[in-house]
Formats: C-alpha cells, sequence, structure tokens
C-alpha cells in the first residue's frame, strides 16, 4: 500500500468532497481518484457511496480511516524518535499562515528557532488565514499561526502571540463608495443598505461582521467575496467597497496611503493571533521545540 493513497484518503475522508481535497492537496481530480481506486482494488472493497450531491464513507472506508490514522501517526512518531537518536533535532517542520502574519508574527519566531535548531528544515505555507485551523485539522501542517476561534476545538492547542483589533476600512480615492461614507460622517449616519461591503469567503471575520449587521436587523450588501485579508485590502484601495479586515493587515500593506480607517464597527472584538496545532502532534519533537521556543518568548 502506496503512503501517498493513504494521506490522500485520510484527506478526502475528512473533506468529503472530492473537488475540495484535490485543491488543497494539489492533485488533480482524476489523480485523486485514481489514488481512491487503487486503494478500492487493494482491499477489493468500495470506500465512498457517492451520488450527485454526497460523498459518504463505508462501513469499510470508515476502518480504513482509522487504521490510516493510527499507521500515519506511528509513522511520525518513529521518524521522531530516530530524529533524536542523531546529534540534534533534525527533519522537516511544516508550517502554515497568512503572508502578513509570516513577517508580523512569524519571523522573530523562526528566527530564535533556528539559532538554536539550524539542522531543522522548515516548510512554510502561505495562505488565507481562515483555512489555517482546517490545514492543521487535516494534517496538512503541523503548526500555523491563526486568530483563536470563538470555541477552540478540543484537539487543538492553541499559544496567542498577539492581538490585531478589526477595523472597517474604506477607499481614500475618489469614487461612489467615497462618496457615500463622506456622506455618511456629514449626517453622523451611514448608509449600510447601499455600501458596497467585501467579505471574507469564510472564517472568523466573516462570522462577526454577519453578527454585527444581524444585531441591527440588517444584511451586507456584499460586493464580493475574496480570500484572503490582503486582497480585501488591495481592493478596497481600489473603490470597490469597504471591508472588515485586522488592524496587523492595514499596517503593513503596500498599498495603506490609500485606504483609511472608518470610525465604525469599533466593538468589533480583537483577533487573538497564535500558534495552533493538534495537540497529538506534541509527540513530533520538532513541533514540540517550536512551541518551548514560542513560550519562551512570551514570558
Amino acid at each position: 500500500m502506496d503512503l501517498k493513497d493513504l494521506r490522500l484518503f485520510l484527506h478526502l475522508s475528512k473533506t468529503l468532497h472530492f473537488a475540495r481535497s484535490s485543491k488543497e492537496l494539489h492533485i488533480s481530480p482524476s489523480g485523486l481518484t485514481r489514488a481512491i481506486q487503487r486503494l478500492e482494488q487493494e482491499f477489493d472493497v468500495a470506500l465512498f457511496e457517492r451520488d450527485n450531491r454526497t460523498v459518504r464513507l463505508t462501513s469499510a472506508g470508515l476502518q480504513l480511516r482509522d487504521y490510516a490514522v493510527q499507521t500515519l501517526d506511528q509513522l511520525l512518531q518513529l521518524k521522531s524518535d530516530l530524529q533524536r537518536r542523531g546529534d540534534g533535532l533534525r527533519g522537516t517542520l511544516s508550517l502554515f499562515c497568512s503572508v502578513t502574519a509570516s513577517y508580523s508574527f512569524l519571523h522573530e519566531l523562526l528566527q530564535q528557532f533556528r539559532a538554536v535548531y539550524p539542522q531543522v528544515e522548515l516548510q512554510l505555507h502561505t495562505g488565507d488565514s481562515a483555512l489555517a485551523l482546517e490545514r492543521v485539522i487535516a494534517g496538512q501542517d503541523d503548526i500555523a499561526i491563526a486568530a483563536m476561534p470563538d470555541r477552540l476545538p478540543e484537539s487543538l492547542a492553541f499559544l496567542p502571540l498577539g492581538e490585531s483589533p478589526l477595523v472597517c476600512i474604506g477607499p481614500v480615492l475618489t469614487c461612489p463608495v467615497q462618496q457615500l461614507l463622506v456622506q455618511g460622517r456629514d449626517s453622523g449616519d451611514y448608509d449600510w443598505q447601499s455600501l458596497p461591503v467585501i467579505m471574507p469567503e469564510t472564517g472568523l471575520a466573516r462570522s462577526r461582521v454577519e453578527q454585527w449587521f444581524a444585531q441591527r436587523g440588517q444584511k451586507p450588501r456584499i460586493y464580493a467575496q475574496v480570500s484572503g485579508h490582503e486582497a480585501m485590502v488591495s481592493m478596497v484601495s481600489l473603490g470597490c467597497g469597504i471591508a472588515v479586515v485586522p488592524r496587523v493587515v492595514v499596517d503593513k500593506s503596500p498599498v495603506s496611503d490609500r485606504i483609511e480607517i472608518l470610525p465604525v464597527m469599533q466593538e468589533l472584538r480583537p483577533f487573538t493571533v497564535g500558534l495552533c496545532a493538534r495537540r497529538r502532534k506534541f509527540a513530533n519533537p520538532l513541533v514540540n521545540a517550536l512551541w518551548q521556543v514560542a513560550e519562551a518568548g512570551q514570558r
């Protein structure tokens, strides 16, 4: 049995969505299908039940999922044990964060870590911060920098590194959106039904903005749904609408001079930003080492 096929199967068993798994694993849908077919042929069972709308694990699929989790964890433990026998920590540590977090929170941490463990290879993946927890839970990355959710799954550990307020931003550029903002400032009452809003596709910021509107009995007029706060700031600078993003993204943005922070939604709770990892990953000495370096830096 190919371990790569087993990892692909395990990811799919969690998402139950072929298109999503193929995108996140950077494999073609046909390649993912062939991997599942190889496993089904090897065990001579169907692992998934599929129709036009849903994908479900069969009883055999559930058994293989449990086996895959146990086998891959044991392999990780074996690699950790072998690494410990060597002269100092060695191996590969996978991390995920947004582009902004990579130089706002991660840079100093990695500098400290590299000074102590120079032989550890770091694989840094960047993307939409809203996907950070999903990637850790799915086993795609060992550790991620993420915003702490309102409810943290019991399987995850979280180490706060700092806070970033959520701010509502608008364009400085002369445009219809900017004119609506001027009218709102002059009257003291913004026309929320007319203002176009750029929303994250998913994540904590989106849920807090939706709650803010719901508390006022309104719905945002969504102009676009965007993956990544950095892209949202760029769209605001072009006059496409307003958006709510972490302040740290605004401060680090190359277009920060083309946007303004609006005196609204100031009651939104700030993001607590920190390291996140599955608790079972602490069996990996590389994960444990990075976590300890981060803890020391917070004292």
